[in-house]
């Protein structure tokens, strides 16, 4: 798995509009990787997310979350919760693959990724993660400069 200190990874995928998304890691920005849409902690974290999305926004931080279903599911789930920011569709694993992350159960584990400047700046371990109260605690690093970008 990446951390704080390598390389960004340059990745693309499909948003839940069928848009294909190339984030730029030189301004700051949020990957949240989840495990599945409409789950328990999944929709909390996505819904964590949405709760505080005015506050990235007006930071300057660009906010993606990504899974391994697809752009369908990603696009009912974020009309079902209200999602105003990219859910990136990520069927073979190929953006999950680029974090380091491992999909061989077709899953990924719950990570969240801040970075800036081309390089990962924080990594939040999904063993530390709850997933409520998640978005404000990186939130909070972010405006604290506790990670750059903020």
């Amino acid at each position: 798995m990446l951390d704080a200190g390598d390389a960004a990874p340059e990745i693309s995928a499909p948003n839940q509009h069928g848009e294909t998304v190339s984030p730029d890691f030189a301004e700051p920005t949020v990957v949240y990787f989840y495990p599945k849409d409409f789950t328990g902690g999944c929709t909390i974290e996505a819904r964590d997310f949405q709760d505080h999305y005015p506050q990235f926004e007006e930071g300057g931080i660009t906010v993606y979350g990504v899974s391994m279903d697809d752009a369908d599911t990603h696009a009912d789930f974020a009309e079902e919760e209200g999602l105003l920011y990219d859910l990136l569709a990520d069927p073979d694993g190929e953006v999950a693959e680029a974090f380091g992350l491992d999909t061989s159960e077709g899953r990924t584990d719950r990570v969240t990724f801040v970075l800036a400047d081309g390089e990962v700046t924080a990594v939040y371990d999904p063993e530390l993660s709850d997933p409520s109260g998640h978005a404000e605690e990186v939130l909070h690093d972010l405006r604290n400069e506790h990670v750059r970008g903020g």
